[in-house]
């Protein structure tokens, strides 16, 4: 630990800047310290700051506090992430909202190959607790360094780490809360068990209750985290639809697991899929399969006849190669076989359909008419 991180762990306690606002000082100023050393004035001229948060940035009592923290930090083996470390988690560090610094105490590598968000409702249906453990031991049978991403809520949440858990996949939990407490309670025993096969994170300092909002904000780390977010069970409304629409913001990969249409609590991940914002998926070899993760892909020789048709876009030969080569798919199907998002290939296929290239069919079907 060094001074320098009292600074950093200062620019997040500054009333009235967030974020993108703290990353817009960075960016001016070039690391933290300079921040809190620049003149009054001149902090009032930068966009977005003005006279009350410039005096804000001067309150003592923001460094006293951040000098407090750290030491809490330094006391309880606590690491902390700067946006501009090294180390810093390569695919959150993409999310324009990510956080500027979060702490996490535990032992997983947040860069890892592989990483997925697994969430859902906390009120977990049988089925939903089966798909989840089903899914994680089938998932680590194939891929044992895959880290296993959740809130520590009830339900689903907790389902996924402890499955993961089970079957010695490392597993991370995101807490809306300081890490001076576990929230809910009742999960104490996982938690500890999480610090030694994974982890746990929070972007808020010691001290912080488990209030309403924070909850809200600590979904965009749980999407922003992973390659893909995966959807077990969630009612119409929920947080889980706020951290899926939140994944789908960042270009990530969203999928469900479909439910029937009489059950409310898998009525959300139903909408998801029929909203095109979520890939259909009904076991681990369909994540797997989505992900291109079960072969290495290999380049396929597009014909001259598709060059000439496409020549202004590859992606729509390759569309048209499959569908004549493989008859009718689903759009699930053919974004994993092109590795490319459901959301963008849903625009292509329109495009294909309306210069009457290809035909739309129903659940999600197409058939080339070439």
């Amino acid at each position: 630990m060094t001074d320098k991180q009292i600074y950093q762990i200062g620019l997040t306690m500054i009333n009235g800047v967030g974020d993108i606002l703290a990353r817009q000082l960075l960016q001016t100023f070039g690391d933290a310290e300079a921040v809190f050393s620049e003149k009054r004035q001149t902090l009032e001229k930068i966009p977005g700051i003005g006279s009350l948060t410039a005096a804000e940035i001067k309150r003592p009592e923001v460094l006293l506090q951040a000098e407090k923290e750290l030491a809490f930090v330094e006391k309880n083996q606590i690491t902390c992430y700067f946006l501009t470390d090294e180390n810093y988690p390569k695919r959150l560090r993409e999310c324009p909202d990510a956080p500027v610094l979060f702490y996490f105490k535990g032992n997983a590598d947040l860069n890892a190959s592989r990483i997925i968000s697994i969430i859902g409702t906390r009120h977990a249906t049988e089925y939903g607790r089966t798909v989840t453990e089903d899914l994680v031991k089938t998932l680590a049978a194939s891929f044992p360094d895959l880290l296993v991403v959740s809130g520590l809520a009830y339900g689903i949440d907790v389902c996924s780490h402890r499955s993961a858990l089970k079957v010695n996949l490392p597993t991370v939990g995101v807490l809306a809360h300081g890490l001076d407490r576990i929230y809910p309670p009742a999960h104490r025993s996982t938690a500890v068990e999480m610090l030694h096969q994974g982890g746990l994170l929070s972007e808020f300092p010691s001290g912080t209750e488990p209030d309403k909002p924070n909850f809200v904000r600590r979904n965009r780390i749980v999407a922003g985290l992973a390659d893909a977010t995966i959807v077990v069970e969630s009612a119409e409304k929920g947080g889980s639809l706020i951290t899926a629409d939140l994944a789908f913001s960042y270009g990530r990969d969203v999928y469900a697991f479909p439910g029937r249409t009489t059950d409310l609590r898998s009525k959300g991940c139903n909408n998801l899929i029929r909203q095109n914002k979520a890939g259909l998926i009904t076991s681990a070899s369909d994540l797997v399969s989505a992900l291109c993760w079960d072969v290495e892909k290999k380049a396929s020789p597009a014909p001259v006849q598709a060059g000439l048709l496409f020549e202004d876009d590859d992606r729509k030969g390759m569309v048209m190669i499959l569908l004549r080569d493989q008859g009718e798919l689903h759009i699930d199907q053919l974004a994993a076989q092109l590795n490319q998002p459901v959301r963008e290939l849903s625009a292509l296929l329109f495009e294909l359909e309306m210069d009457g290239m290809v035909k739309a069919l129903p659940g999600n079907l197409y058939k080339s008419l070439l």
